[in-house]
């Protein structure tokens, strides 16, 4: 196993992580910050007030986006799998 073929399958392991966190996260931040200019712009000042459209919209996200993430996960982990005889040598 070359010291190449390990950074190769660990760039795509980040890229993969990277991908999957990335689409859910990055709507969650959106909403947040929609949620702190409104709570700026009204001066209400609610911690709770931001977690429930966070927790909303990450939910949503889970369930549209999740049959993509399951395919991404799965080919990554079977184009994985397939290549450990090659990786081994």
């Amino acid at each position: 196993m070359t010291p190449e073929s390990v950074m190769t399958v660990a760039q795509q392991a980040l890229q993969v992580t990277l991908m999957m966190t990335g689409v859910i996260l990055l709507p969650a931040l959106g909403v947040g910050l929609l949620v702190s200019m409104f709570q700026a712009a009204t001066q209400i000042n609610e911690q709770t007030l931001s977690f429930i459209p966070k927790l909303g919209i990450t939910f949503l996200t889970l369930v549209l986006g999740g049959p993509w993430l399951l395919s991404m996960w799965m080919t990554f982990t079977k184009r994985l799998l397939s290549e450990i005889p090659m990786i081994i040598g």
